[in-house]
């Protein structure tokens, strides 16, 4: 599996979790979808992403773009 995609299932996984903590746990859990979105707005424009890099070192899916 591709990375890029990795990375998608990755963040909207968290943010779905996040959301669903703070509906039946805790509001703060809005801190991460707020995390998670504002990652992912940067990567846009910086082209860093914190999860890639893990990956990569991981080993795990290949380039998005090979």
């Amino acid at each position: 599996m591709k990375r890029e995609l990795i990375i998608r299932m990755f963040a909207g996984t968290l943010i779905l979790t996040s959301l669903a903590l703070a509906h039946y746990h805790n509001p703060n859990w809005l801190w991460l979808t707020a995390f998670v979105g504002f990652n992912l707005l940067q990567s846009s424009f910086t082209k860093f992403c914190p999860l890639e890099i893990i990956l990569k070192k991981l080993g795990v899916g290949g380039s998005c773009c090979s």
